[in-house]
């Protein structure tokens, strides 16, 4: 008797303490609602019996309570969405419980913002098929057995390895005319009927990006109206050759191309060769978005996880591209195919992003813990993933490239508010492809966002820069383990790697800046809460840098990388410490330096003499660079390494040989017998880079691997300069002209110093400019500028460019 009591109580106590414990802690089973093409909204969501739309499962989902696991398994199949799936707070989960939207297979199961056609097709005599369609309003893209067709445009695609820029020219950074293949020249335009639902691409004078417009009709002279030219922030007229018009009836002439008359209600097609239309899967897109996880800071949406599924059919966005970032070259449209705004702990996992027409995945304003691992993002037209804040949080924040109004900046340190990305990671994704329709684009782009980790990503084929960070705020990001090469491949002065840091401190006006940095130290970090971290990284760039620290970009950690072709410029900001890298076939690209910028390069290996321009900014009254520029291996002669000793640079620098272990192979680690090791380098390793996952790393392409140049004794290659009006010139072009904030078909003849009483000084000319013609006759370099130098009395006007704007000189006779 007494047993079965003292039993008793040990049962009721450990049902109390197991009632505790269930009380306290969330469940460890999960919940499960299944998803199919097959089923029927009616049904309950069973594995037998499952509900056919996302919208019905999410309903479902809502049922379970907020630490409770819930699974949906999504069958294969295409899941066409009628309206973006809006995730709200309603939908989130308390830590650790989720509601993970999963695909039974791996990338079997797809989330569509398109429709399928089923049409009746007949063949013209010219070839071309045609098909009624009703129920369409506009059609902005076609996809023909799940791959996009082009809309008829002029010129043609062109198939080719480097047939780069709108998939028709192979870049150059001056172009030659092309007047055959100008879509605006009036004998061209003549054809057209009604171009009207017509577009307009074009590449940025300079080629900084491109611009867009929608034309709306023909004037009676044969020119076009349009609307648009909206999408760059540093605009320019268009390009004089890279030129592109799309969705015009009488283009309709190449295979693969396409026009929907939206009046007749038809669909007009040119089939690749091998293409049974009969039978071939059509679908057209519909929607912008496909998932919004919409919530607030104080209601974020929570918990939600995507896994194994894939996105596609989203409109492009090009048109709606027009709110500028800050000071940056870019504008945004805050969208993509999935969108997060105000959510928390919530994971992208093995997904893939398939031809998406604007961003892929968009990160807007408050957002934290979000992480994105595994995805494949391909061939979107747009970014693939960004980060972007809320320009409110950003104190006396500028809109447009210009200066700054020092007198009525606010001086306090850091943002004002929380309303930005925050802590998020995007890790072992490859991404290539984007910017097909929009060109001043990234893989990765973060603004106005705060401790952004991207690590051990594949990045490569793209337009623009592989990663770009379009300003200081907020700062403390951190790229890792990166493989990021072919990119630049239809823009210009750029690199693998871009960022601007054109902050509050930042102004045009090299000198101005200096002086109030001088007065006032920490101006630089008013924006920036940490510094920014690039390492353990490979970069290739053959059409720009390596990695490019533009206007103003301050407080970069650089160590650790491997730098294969384009070499790593640093233009003016203040505490860049870059060790330890190795930056094959090229060398440090300093430009237009502030005085005393603390700026650190030591321990790295380089291949010749730094390539300054516009560096009588940075000269301090020792005539020194930055805080320290020493203790690295130059693999050139001892000519090279000195070449700028007077600025007291590489004064303890060696030369010599390497010794790499296997260049061949991509092993850059150096033998224990290498020079390098005096300097203070210390080897890395450089054959792990870029995605890990088996599935990734078996498509994933590598970077080219370049053959070791190196010449230990040729002597130093020197510029020569000129004396005029007692100022002192230099012929600039190249890379160097991207220190004036030119095109690379600017080329000229800079103006190093001004003697203060001298006759130059009077005639109005300063230091860095840069002149493009006298008396309106061009100027490239001396051979063009001579007869002015042995005549200068001739000189009646001189045309130049000052702090990145046109200006021109009158002188009296």
């Amino acid at each position: 008797m007494k047993k079965n009591i003292l039993m008793n109580q040990l049962s009721l106590r450990l049902t109390w303490v197991l009632s505790a414990l269930l009380a306290t802690a969330p469940a460890v089973w999960a919940q499960t609602i299944h998803v199919s093409p097959q089923g029927k909204d009616t049904w309950p969501g069973t594995a037998k019996k499952p509900v056919a739309t996302l919208g019905r499962a999410q309903q479902l989902a809502r049922q379970y309570g907020p630490d409770e696991n819930v699974t949906v398994w999504m069958e294969d199949g295409t899941y066409y969405l009628p309206t973006p799936l809006r995730l709200t707070a309603e939908d989130s989960k308390r830590l650790p419980a989720t509601v993970t939207f999963r695909a039974r297979h791996t990338g079997k199961a797809i989330v569509s913002g398109g429709e399928e056609l089923h049409l009746k097709w007949e063949r013209q005599p010219d070839g071309i098929w045609t098909a009624a369609v009703t129920g369409q309003g506009d059609i902005d893209q076609l996809y023909i057995n799940g791959i996009r067709q082009r809309m008829a445009r002029f010129p043609n695609a062109e198939p080719g390895e480097g047939k780069n820029v709108f998939d028709t020219w192979t870049l150059q950074t001056s172009a030659p005319t092309d007047p055959d293949r100008n879509p605006l020249a009036p004998e061209r335009t003549a054809r057209w009927k009604h171009p009207e639902g017509g577009y307009l691409h074009a590449m940025h004078n300079y080629l900084w990006g491109d611009m867009h417009w929608r034309i709306t009709g023909k004037k009676a002279d044969g020119t076009l109206e349009r609307e648009g030219g909206w999408q760059n922030n540093r605009p320019s007229e268009m390009h004089p050759v890279y030129r592109m018009v799309e969705n015009i009836r009488e283009e309709l002439d190449a295979p693969g191309e396409w026009y929907h008359d939206a009046n007749e209600h038809r669909l007009y097609y040119l089939p690749t060769p091998g293409t049974d239309l009969q039978h071939a899967k059509v679908e057209v897109v519909r929607l912008t978005h496909l998932m919004e996880l919409d919530g607030s800071r104080e209601r974020p949406v929570s918990g939600i996880r995507l896994k194994g599924l894939v996105f596609r059919h989203t409109r492009r966005t090009f048109m709606l591209n027009k709110e500028p970032l800050l000071r940056s070259d870019w504008t945004i449209y805050r969208g993509g195919a999935v969108v997060f705004n105000g959510a928390s702990d919530c994971e992208i996992i093995d997904c893939e992003f398939d031809q998406t027409g604007g961003n892929a995945i968009f990160v807007n304003n408050y957002n934290r813990r979000l992480s994105f691992t595994g995805c494949h993002i391909h061939d979107s037209g747009a970014n693939g993933i960004s980060f972007v804040g809320d320009p409110a949080t950003v104190r006396s924040p500028l809109f447009r490239y210009g200066p700054q109004d020092y007198a009525r900046i606010d001086r306090k340190t850091g943002p004002q508010g929380d309303n930005f990305p925050q802590e998020c990671t995007v890790e072992d994704c490859l991404i290539t492809r984007t910017g097909r329709d929009e060109k001043q684009t990234a893989p990765i782009q973060i603004s106005m966002a705060y401790r952004i980790r991207v690590s051990h990503c594949s990045i490569y084929d793209v337009p623009r820069a592989g990663i770009n960070i379009s300003e200081g705020t907020f700062g403390g990001h951190v790229i890792e383990h990166c493989d990021v090469f072919n990119t630049v491949l239809e823009t210009g002065d750029h690199g693998s790697f871009n960022s601007w840091g054109r902050d509050r401190y930042w102004t045009p006006d090299v000198a101005r800046v200096s002086d109030m940095v001088a007065n006032t130290p920490d101006m630089s970090w008013w924006d920036m809460l940490e510094p920014n971290i690039i390492r353990d990284s490979r970069w290739r760039c053959d059409h720009g840098w390596d990695i490019d620290l533009d206007d103003g970009s301050s407080h970069y950690r650089i160590y650790n990388n491997l730098l294969l072709c384009g070499g790593l410029k640093l233009r003016e900001g203040y505490d860049r410490i870059v060790t330890n890298n190795i930056i094959v076939n090229n060398t440090l690209h300093p430009h237009v330096w502030f005085r005393h910028s603390e700026d650190v390069f030591k321990h790295n290996i380089v291949f010749g003499a730094y390539r300054p321009a516009v560096m009588q900014s940075a000269i301090a009254a020792d005539g020194k660079w930055g805080k320290e520029l020493d203790y690295n291996l130059f693999a050139a002669s001892k000519d090279e390494k000195d070449r700028f000793s007077v600025n007291q640079a590489d004064l303890h620098s060696l030369t010599g040989d390497p010794q790499f272990i296997d260049a061949e192979a991509g092993d850059f680690r150096v033998a224990d017998t290498s020079p390098a090791w005096l300097t203070g380098f210390q080897n890395f390793p450089t054959l792990d880079y870029g995605v890990r996952r088996p599935r990734l790393r078996a498509i994933a392409k590598t970077p080219a691997l370049p053959a070791v140049r190196m010449n230990l004794h040729a002597p130093a290659t020197t510029a020569t300069n000129q004396r005029w009006m007692g100022a002192v010139l230099k012929e600039v072009r190249g890379s160097e002209l991207s220190a004036f904030g030119v095109g690379f078909d600017k080329a000229g003849i800079a103006v190093e110093s001004v003697a203060d009483t001298s006759e130059a000084a009077r005639t109005g000319l300063r230091a860095g400019d840069l002149i493009q013609a006298v008396n309106g006759e061009r100027t490239v370099d001396f051979n063009t500028f001579s007869r002015w130098l042995q005549n200068s009395a001739a000189v009646r006007e001189i045309t130049l460019i000052r702090e990145q704007q046109p200006l021109i000189l009158q002188r009296e006779p």
